[in-house]
């Protein structure tokens, strides 16, 4: 706070930077930023509770309305400068969710808005459509967790792969899960939005991981830093509990992303966070 006071524990991690918390707690403060980001996920969610308008209210009153006003240059990194792009990105993303099913012409979420909002991912409608198309492979753990971690994944290019960590059933569902989806990303393009290039690496590191597969082994075939691929594992295993939470509409899904996280939430992983299965 003001007074320059504070405590904190530290409890040392295998993947964790204490040189770098060292250096920030010396640091200078930053220029508070809103976080604000119009994004599927975000709409989804805030609609299943309120109407666009009362939305557009909620909006109006945002910390980030209040930095376009007051023209603060920190903003700008972050937002145009312009008072009405909170509102026009809302209405861009409200329409397509309008034209792709998800919300209807009132404004309302329709049947599959409503469990489409439960999926607060990254990539909520892609992962949304593949369920739609019945793609994904509901019945087996290890390729259930391998296909949402090409989701996940935030690497721009595709990463190494060791084929001998690649089944050919695998790279059978990949390419299917790929090609069914093609067209609503394109779709998603087309209407000016970003859209996510599914990569076959980071499947198959996820896969061999589930599978058993010995961390040190798949370290150095993966070449993935270990911070890295630890990082790939949990942030898979948040998505599978958005997935898991689905049990109402896809019981069959529900349960087998439960297996998933079972079997890639382990030691060392489990050992240097504190993950809730």
């Amino acid at each position: 706070g003001m007074d320059n006071i504070g405590f904190a524990m530290v409890l040392p991690g295998k993947f964790m930077d204490i040189r770098l918390i060292a250096k920030l707690i010396s640091s200078p403060p930053s220029d508070i930023v809103s976080q604000i980001r119009i994004n599927f996920s975000m709409v989804l969610n805030l609609l299943f509770s309120y109407s666009p308008d009362q939305i557009e209210e909620l909006l109006k009153k945002s910390f980030a309305t209040y930095l376009i006003t007051k023209g603060k240059k920190s903003a700008g990194k972050f937002i145009a400068n312009s008072y009405n792009y909170l509102s026009k990105d809302f209405i861009g993303h409200l329409n397509f969710l309008k034209e792709t099913g998800y919300v209807k012409s009132n404004g309302e979420l329709t049947a599959d808005g409503k469990w489409a909002s439960k999926l607060r991912v990254d990539q909520p409608l892609l992962i949304a459509e593949g369920f739609r198309l019945g793609v994904f492979p509901e019945s087996n753990p290890a390729f259930l967790a391998a296909i949402i971690a090409s989701f996940v994944d935030e690497r721009e290019t595709e990463g190494r792969i060791d084929k001998e960590f690649m089944p050919k059933s695998l790279l059978s569902i990949f390419l299917k899960v790929k090609k069914a989806l093609k067209p609503f990303s394109k779709l998603m393009v087309t209407k000016g939005f970003e859209t996510k290039t599914l990569f076959l690496s980071p499947a198959v590191t996820i896969h061999a991981w589930a599978t058993g597969q010995p961390w040190e082994k798949i370290v150095s075939a993966s070449e993935i830093a270990e911070g890295n691929l630890a990082m790939l594992i949990l942030r898979t295993a948040d998505n599978l509990r958005h997935i898991r939470a689905l049990k109402q509409f896809f019981p069959k899904a529900s349960e087998t992303a439960k297996k998933s996280i079972e079997l890639i939430v382990k030691e060392p992983v489990a050992n240097d966070y504190n993950v809730d299965l």
